[in-house]
């Protein structure tokens, strides 16, 4: 019987080639299915939020990471009330994190934040220009304060071609984004959210299984997490059950 690997075509493609999987294996998707999360609710959560241009991709960067457990896309860093997709006011598209700091820290995040984006371009990401995409790191106290500025300095003696850009500034209102923009890589690949079970929208944008699979949808994961997440994947198309209930 022939397994189809995921990442075997691009990510628009493997839809088409799942599909196929799925005519001639006879998976079963359900309407839904409601999959409880596995998180014990007593975990101790931290929060950092960041702004490193688009959400759609800054939110997928951080969800596969060993120890965050939630992230929402957003807006934060302005003035304006209720801010929107499209009138956004001064806000700074932003990623809040919700992690488990016994299994990372602050300066760990701080690491994938700068790996996850060119802090040295101004108002921007690549095609995405405007001071909505700007680059900042909110912080929520003294000691994310100095982190963050140690982290920059560290971050400008590694750039030999610019000036680090990143603003630092303390966090104030964080407004989660329009539901339509939460998990939007995983949204994209209507097979990944039926291997959850077609969570409701409600369900979807708390869910760490919908985090990690947005950051797999995207090709952010860690090289490992792929990789198993590739075999879990398989093995469900193998089996021709579909539901997936953790990575």
């Amino acid at each position: 019987m022939k397994m189809f690997n995921t990442k075997a075509f691009p990510l628009g493609f493997s839809i088409i080639a799942l599909a196929i999987a799925d005519i001639a294996l006879g998976i079963r998707f359900p309407d839904r299915i409601s999959v409880p999360n596995l998180d014990p609710s007593s975990q101790p959560l931290k929060i950092a939020v960041f702004a490193l241009g688009s959400f759609w991709r800054s939110e997928a960067a951080f969800g596969c990471i060993r120890g965050v457990v939630r992230t929402t896309a957003g807006y934060s860093g302005g003035s304006k009330s209720n801010p929107e997709y499209r009138s956004p006011g001064d806000h700074a598209e932003s990623v809040q994190i919700e992690y488990d700091p016994r299994l990372i820290n602050y300066r760990q995040l701080l690491e994938v934040f700068w790996s996850s984006h060119d802090s040295r371009q101004v108002f921007g990401q690549g095609p995405d220009v405007g001071p909505q995409y700007r680059s900042i790191i909110f912080t929520n106290g003294t000691e994310e304060s100095r982190l963050a500025v140690v982290s920059k300095e560290k971050e400008q003696t590694k750039s030999k071609s610019g000036i680090v850009t990143t603003q630092i500034q303390s966090l104030g209102t964080f407004y989660p984004a329009e539901p339509e923009h939460q998990k939007f890589e995983l949204k994209r690949n209507p097979f990944l959210l039926q291997l959850i079970g077609n969570l409701p929208e409600e369900e979807l944008e708390r869910s760490s299984l919908a985090a990690r699979l947005n950051g797999y949808a995207a090709e952010l994961c860690p090289p490992r997490i792929q990789r198993q997440i590739d075999a879990k994947i398989n093995d469900i198309i193998k089996k021709g059950w579909p539901i997936l209930r953790e990575v």
